[in-house]
């Protein structure tokens, strides 16, 4: 008769006290990490602040993908994550002593308000990284359960009251959506200003003129509004048309910014001219003729100045902006060397930049040139190389113990168990949490309790 047997094989109790001490030393090299994590948020907060990384980057999680090495989303969540404990002192201090780790400071800041701030505190360190993940879902879905209950209130008391005043005016009151008086507001601004320039195209500065109040301009501003809907319908035309840009410009202006001629809109508002050879880079384009009176004597076909064909063959070589540290996926053809001073359009002459890198580029001050070897070089306005790559920076040559010694210095005592949380190890009801915690539960379980 065959028997398997089976041994189990105890660790002896030296084993097991080094791995203690070894978990040990983890634990306590996490709080130590996450201390420091607190201090980087503090740099990250003001560096975002002071607009840091405004200087050729679209935004400070930008200049973190490029100088850092951060993926986008990591680098996003970190200037998230430092903005909000500028507002979370409670939070801030936790993390600075290592008594929370980065993990459930990120999770607690999505929800956390100035209000919640100690409620939230205590869910920190009484659970695990994962507990505040479940609380912080919870909480979350009685925000948005909240949000969507004001939502449709709101959506529900729009309105708008129109009626005829004793001496025949109309009278309106309403209310409408943000969003919808956002549009308003915006419309009635750009109406005012057209009004605004109308008036003093019209007048002579030494004709004294009553000014209007506010109200009255507003009042006059709505009137533009509704006669230029009627006037050009309510739906006007293609996208493509509707929403078009059109600047005039001169030829000589397109080949030296500084020679005279014009650069406007088609109201005639004044647009700098390197503004205008940004837009020439990747546009339709219409030439006309003028004789010396400036009458129109000729007009040629519309043209694009990147066609489709090569457009396509540009976004497949490029595959987003080339701008270091951005790589948007979508951008406009920027000409290295201008069209208009002889610039050939084709693929070796044209990058994929971005609007917000191709404006710096032209009116920021920003070079950009083709090398021999056909790479790209980007120079800042002083003319110091931009890298693709950051150069490396100094490291100690036991970072370990570098950052130990300062936490020391800084009186930053730290062990294996700052970070543990306080949990007997009992299951936790999420919901009930929720309703204990969250105050917009709370009238909900006080009236239940009156009952």
């Amino acid at each position: 008769m065959n028997s398997d047997l089976h041994c189990t094989v105890r660790p002896t109790p030296e084993p097991i006290a080094e791995l203690e001490r070894l978990g040990d030393q983890i634990a306590e090299l996490s709080a130590h990490l996450d201390a420091a994590s607190a201090r980087l948020l503090d740099l990250i907060r003001e560096f975002d602040a002071r607009g840091g990384w405004g200087h050729g980057f679209s935004s400070c999680a930008a200049w973190l993908t490029w100088r850092v090495g951060l993926d986008r989303g990591a680098a996003r969540e970190r200037v998230r994550v430092a903005r909000a404990l500028g507002t979370l002192p409670l939070l801030a201090q936790a993390l600075a002593r290592g008594e929370l780790s980065y993990s459930k400071v990120r999770a607690l800041t999505r929800v956390a308000t100035p209000e919640a701030e100690k409620r939230l505190l205590a869910v920190g360190r009484a659970g695990t990284a994962e507990h505040v993940e479940r609380i912080v879902r919870g909480w979350r879905r009685v925000d948005r359960i909240a949000e969507a209950r004001e939502s449709t209130r709101r959506h529900r008391s729009r309105a708008l009251h129109m009626y005829q005043d004793e001496d025949g005016m109309v009278v309106f009151r309403g209310r409408l959506a943000p969003e919808v008086g956002a549009v308003l507001v915006r419309a009635l601004a750009a109406a005012r200003e057209t009004l605004y320039q109308r008036t003093r195209a019209t007048h002579d500065d030494d004709v004294p003129e009553e000014t209007p109040t506010m109200a009255q301009q507003q009042a006059d501003a709505l009137a533009l509004v509704a006669e230029t809907a009627l006037h050009h319908g309510i739906d006007p035309g293609t996208p493509g048309e509707r929403y078009q840009v059109v600047v005039h410009v001169d030829a000589p202006v397109l080949a030296d910014p500084d020679a005279p001629g014009q650069s406007v809109l088609a109201d005639g508002t004044h647009v700098p001219a390197e503004t205008s050879r940004r837009l020439a880079c990747d546009a339709t384009r219409v030439v006309m003729q003028h004789d010396v009176d400036g009458h129109i004597t000729e007009v040629g076909a519309r043209t694009r100045t990147i066609p489709p064909a090569l457009r396509r063959a540009l976004q497949h070589r490029d595959r987003g902006c080339r701008f270091p540290g951005c790589a948007r996926a979508f951008g406009q053809g920027h000409h290295i060397r201008h069209w208009a001073h002889g610039g050939p359009t084709t693929l070796s002459n044209l990058a994929l930049l971005c609007r917000r890198h191709h404006r710096a580029v032209h009116e920021e001050g920003y070079e950009l040139e083709r090398q021999a070897d056909g790479e790209l070089r980007f120079r800042r306005p002083d003319g110091r190389p931009l890298p693709h790559v950051p150069p490396l920076v100094a490291v100690p040559r036991d970072p370990v113990n570098a950052l130990l010694a300062v936490h020391d210095a800084q009186g930053l005592h730290l062990h294996a168990r700052t970070a543990m949380p306080s949990w007997p190890g009992d299951r936790l009801d999420v919901g009930y949490a929720i309703d204990v915690l969250h105050p917009l539960a709370r009238p909900h379980i006080e009236e239940a309790a009156a009952r």
